[in-house]
């Protein structure tokens, strides 16, 4: 019985550190305008940008990369460097 406690107790916690909606949401816009930011804002690829955001958001948020109670700053950076984006502050 202590092992599904540990489980719930680790799911629960697990739950509560994911972002809510509306901030996956606005990492999800972040992460597409730098894909634009990238193109150069070139028309034609708001969707595929934002397809793309939301598959590598989901895919931080799985691994634990982006949480609840990630400092805005630190998400920006890790953003950028999951999109594999150059750090405009190294320039």
């Amino acid at each position: 019985m202590p092992e599904n406690t540990d489980f719930s107790l680790a799911m629960t916690a697990e739950i509560q550190d994911k972002p809510t909606l509306q901030q996956r949401h606005d990492m999800i816009a972040l992460a597409a305008y730098y894909l634009a930011e990238q193109r150069a804002f070139a028309p034609g690829g708001a969707d595929k940008d934002w397809l793309e955001a939301e598959e590598t958001i989901d895919a931080m948020i799985a691994d634990r990369l982006l949480s609840r109670t990630t400092a805005l700053e630190t998400g920006r950076r890790l953003i950028r460097n999951a999109l594999v984006l150059p750090d405009h502050e190294q320039a």
